[in-house]
């Protein structure tokens, strides 16, 4: 597969928690060549973070919390202009868009904070099915200037 001109990486991971460290660090490098400042930097780590643990937590299941599903999570990252674009691919059941929100923020108690904490980093986020049914997109973007 040939990827767009402007694609800084791509790259595939087991979609294992243990799998994040190495997304991690390669968003933090992606964004800090892309001349994002390091708090930008920190943010954009944690938005694509939580996209990736909600991905293995609640598509996948992290591997024995919903029916044994193993599979992977591919990140790419993409430069326009002046703009970071992230776009996490999984090969998990669809997941219905209009089932992915934030709990109320006046819940107090651990988790279900991830969906919150990408919208409001993020300037976009859109998520949407694969092709025939093979997974779930989600692509957020984040303006650098």
């Amino acid at each position: 597969m040939q990827l767009p001109a402007n694609t800084l990486v791509r790259m595939c991971i087991p979609a294992k928690a243990t799998s994040l460290r190495l997304m991690r660090a390669v968003v933090s490098r992606a964004a800090e060549l892309a001349g994002a400042d390091p708090e930008l930097t920190e943010r954009l780590v944690l938005a694509v973070n939580e996209a990736g643990m909600n991905v293995i937590q609640h598509a996948y299941g992290d591997q024995g919390t919903r029916d044994e599903l193993e599979g992977d999570l591919e990140i790419e990252i993409q430069q326009d202009a002046h703009e970071l674009v992230f776009i996490i691919l999984d090969h998990a059941p669809p997941v219905s868009p209009e089932r992915i929100h934030s709990r109320p923020l006046d819940e107090v108690r651990p988790g279900g904070l991830g969906v919150h904490f990408i919208q409001e980093i993020m300037d976009k986020v859109e998520y949407s099915h694969l092709p025939n049914g093979e997974g779930n997109r989600l692509e957020m973007r984040k303006r650098l200037a």
